[in-house]
């Protein structure tokens, strides 16, 4: 199983990187959606 794991990390490095920086960039969209109600 850790294999696995291990081929398959290494076989779509690129992508899980593109889905970490898609999944911040949510985070920070929200956490700036959040805070603007307090800005006006």
């Amino acid at each position: 199983m850790l294999t696995q794991i291990k081929t398959t990390l290494s076989r779509s490095q690129s992508t899980i990187l593109q889905d970490a920086a898609g999944a911040l960039s949510l985070l920070v969209m929200l956490m700036v959606a959040l805070h603007l109600p307090g800005v006006f």
